[in-house]
């Protein structure tokens, strides 16, 4: 018996694991730099050198990069240094063979940096690594059977096939001219550079992105006593990866992460140090899905023949639902006593962090806190920086009407802005929004017909029955159980009992007549 089929494309985890380094480490400050006398800030950084696979195993090779502001402890000027912390670490994936694509995320959790004395810093810092290899899986499903006297149970699925699943890199680049009242750069202290309200969006063959690059820089002017300058810019971009059979219909899962980021200091048309070139790599991991409708055949038989389906049981995914959610979170936070009332906010810069999140009724709970640092001066003749960190707290609820338990969502969360005001010289004033995307697709498990074995009939136990019976329909009976346990169709029980539809309720009285002749 020939089975045509339609084939349904996923993507299955094939391994993952998760691994953490931890770093505790005495660092000299280098010859070149002056003795530590106060920190501002600090942040890191993860750089990956090398990256590959084996049999069973990933080898990762990189650093992290610490970056340090501080001030000097005799001439109270401020300073800047950076710590190159080397790491090597064995990743166990169980199953994977040379060939396979990883992915590879980290986050870095607790990083502190503390003063031992002027010249040595006590650097601590746990990096999370989290690697998944996933393989492809094609499911052929039965859609149709090319044989006459065949009776077949049917249902339409709408299922999610993967078309596109590639890793491609988007390089975001821009210049940043010195406005006319700023002195030149002597030198590049400090730098941050978030990216912000990201939009990726297919069309056909390419995948078009666009956001914001949150650019904050604080240098020495070249001018008489070199006084510190600092300043923002909102750099808007749009640009495009290709990615061939995508279309717009399709829809998509993906993940953008920082490969890369730097700033450098550049001559303008006169050769005066007044530009900056900001320069980011967005690594971008898409999985693009096209929903498809197919007749999914569930049974056959025929009265003359018996007919043993074979299969297994394969798990399925359908789209529930995209949501495109906003979180608005505000607070007011308190500045210590001990570093002086605040004069002026220099900057302000955030992440979020997604601490847990939870399947509740028609939605995804998400707890997390927006984790932000404020660097700012107090009213001082030698404008000392000071710098303070502050943890926003959110709980939201996601929309996905129809979730539970059995599905599987994937949820992007995003800083799309984030606003810091003085209340007065003790407090500050924050408000952010905070983008969660969610994409949740229901699971659910169908046997799927491979192929069907026909066999003769048995004859004595047909032999054995009635032609004719009237039978009391009971509860969970369906029409096509009742016709294949009876050796008759569908068709010819509606047919001989004047029925307009297969629908039928318990004590429910059917006349069948068995089309086998004994």
């Amino acid at each position: 018996m020939e089975l045509r089929k339609e084939s349904v494309q996923m993507l299955r985890v094939k391994s993952r694991a998760t691994s953490q380094v931890t770093f505790d480490v005495d660092y000299n400050v280098p010859d070149a730099k002056p003795d530590i006398g106060r920190m501002i800030q600090n942040k890191g950084d993860v750089s990956m050198d090398e990256v590959h696979l084996s049999e069973g195993k990933a080898f990762i090779k990189g650093s992290l990069n610490v970056d340090l502001l501080y001030v000097g402890e005799e001439e109270g000027k401020v300073y800047s240094l950076s710590a190159k912390l080397p790491f090597d670490e064995t990743l166990n994936l169980e199953g994977i063979v040379s060939g396979d694509k990883m992915c590879l995320k980290w986050e870095i959790e607790d990083l502190s940096v503390h003063i031992i004395h002027s010249r040595k810093l006590s650097i601590k810092a746990i990096v999370t690594f989290f690697a998944v290899v996933d393989e492809m899986a094609v499911i052929p499903l039965p859609v149709e059977i090319n044989e006459e006297n065949i009776s077949v149970q049917k249902k339409k699925v709408r299922l999610m096939s993967l078309m596109v699943h590639k890793k491609d890199t988007l390089r975001v680049k821009d210049e940043i001219t010195l406005a006319s009242n700023k002195p030149n750069i002597s030198e590049l202290l400090w730098y941050t550079i978030e990216v912000r309200g990201l939009d990726l969006r297919p069309e056909d063959n390419v995948v078009k992105a666009k956001g914001e690059l949150f650019v904050f820089a604080l240098y020495v002017g070249d001018d008489e006593g070199n006084p510190l300058q600092w300043l923002e810019y909102s750099l808007p971009f749009n640009g495009e990866v290709e990615c061939t059979g995508c279309t717009e219909e399709m829809i998509p899962n993906i993940e953008a992460s920082i490969m890369h980021q730097g700033i450098e200091v550049k001559p303008d048309a006169d050769g005066e140090e007044r530009m900056l070139v900001a320069d980011v790599v967005l690594e971008l991991d898409m999985k693009l899905y096209r929903e498809e409708e197919h007749d999914l055949i569930l049974d056959v038989y025929t009265p003359l023949k018996e007919c043993i389906p074979q299969g297994k049981e394969e798990a399925l995914e359908s789209l529930l639902v995209r949501n495109f959610s906003k979180c608005r979170v505000s607070d007011r936070i308190e500045v210590k006593e001990t570093q002086g009332k605040i004069l002026q906010i220099c900057h302000s810069q955030g992440r979020v962090k997604v601490d847990k999140t939870q399947i509740v009724d028609n939605g995804i709970q998400v707890d997390g806190i927006v984790h932000m640092k404020v660097l700012y001066i107090i009213g001082n003749d030698d404008m000392p920086f000071y710098s303070m960190e502050a943890m926003v707290p959110f709980t939201h609820v996601v929309e996905a009407r129809g979730i539970t338990p059995e599905s599987t969502f994937f949820l992007q969360t995003d800083l799309e802005q984030l606003s810091t005001t003085m209340v007065d010289s003790n407090q500050i004033e924050v408000k952010a929004a905070v983008s969660l995307n969610a994409l949740v697709l229901k699971c659910h498990r169908e046997m799927i017909i491979s192929k069907v074995d026909e066999q003769p009939l048995d004859m004595k136990k047909i032999q054995a029955m009635p032609g004719i019976t009237v039978y009391m329909v009971k509860p969970r009976d369906t029409m096509w159980d009742i016709a294949k346990r009876f050796y008759t169709t569908v068709e010819e029980v509606c047919a001989l009992n004047e029925l307009q539809d297969e629908e039928v309720v318990p004590g429910q009285p059917l006349l069948l007549v068995k089309k086998v002749e004994s």
